[in-house]
């Protein structure tokens, strides 16, 4: 039953696992601030062809209502992006740091959970800067009346952005919880199929959350891919208790 052994036979004592916590931890923080430096090279860049784009699409105006309101909101900008850059490698160091204690058996499936857990939160970023919010920032533009001008404050601007990408990219990881909860036996794919209506449920009221606008189309943008997130979610569990081995 060796395979059954976790890698470390060494038992760590306390002060052991704070070193190496600590460790994950500086090396983590390298990481961001890699990114951050990184991303402050081509922030200019990122201002004008990422971050302010969707809103010269939309054709609002954004102001600046602080003196020093631009650079704090490069400095915002820098750092945000920084962390999205280095969120595969933060994901790498907590897995450096549980991986001693796993069992081999577990390993088999863990080690994989970096990248899947990276694609399915850049896969939420992406849908939500190229298909939420141009639908969002167009619903903005075109509501009202003539009387009121939209200028919109751009440091309000930046929370709204950052909360609709960091929002759809951490709800788009619903595979991947789903797969971990089934293998550890907390999730089954019974169990999602029959409360399955008052999950739609939960995904409408998330879905009128996330999305500030009182626009149904848009919420029904974000509700639908989160549904199919559900039901992939329901598959995934399925797969994981198929091809689980019973325990000898």
């Amino acid at each position: 039953m060796a395979e059954l052994q976790p890698e470390n036979t060494n038992e760590m004592s306390f002060f052991d696992h704070l070193g190496e916590l600590r460790k994950r931890i500086i090396y983590s923080l390298v990481y961001i601030a890699l990114g951050c430096v990184a991303t402050g090279y081509f922030a200019e860049e990122i201002m004008e062809e990422i971050l302010l784009k969707p809103a010269l699409t939309a054709n609002l105006a954004l102001q600046n209502l602080k003196p020093f309101g631009q650079p704090f909101l490069f400095f915002k900008v820098v750092l945000i992006t920084g962390i999205i850059l280095a969120f595969p490698m933060v994901l790498f160091q907590l897995w450096k740091f549980v991986a001693p204690g796993l069992y081999e058996n577990e390993k088999k499936w863990a080690r994989n959970i970096t990248f899947f857990t990276s694609l399915c939160f850049f896969s939420g970023v992406f849908f939500a800067y190229f298909v939420m919010i141009p639908s969002m920032l167009a619903f903005a533009a075109s509501f009202g009346t003539d009387y009121i001008k939209n200028q919109i404050d751009i440091n309000e601007f930046f929370s709204f952005i950052t909360m609709i990408l960091l929002g759809a990219g951490l709800i788009f990881e619903m595979p991947m919880v789903t797969y971990i909860l089934s293998r550890v036996g907390i999730l089954s794919p019974d169990f999602m199929k029959k409360y399955r209506r008052h999950a739609i449920v939960l995904i409408l009221i998330v879905a009128a959350i996330i999305t500030p606008t009182p626009d149904p189309v848009s919420q029904l943008i974000f509700a639908v891919p989160l549904y199919v997130l559900y039901e992939l979610s329901i598959w995934i569990s399925k797969a994981v208790y198929r091809n689980k081995k019973p325990a000898t």
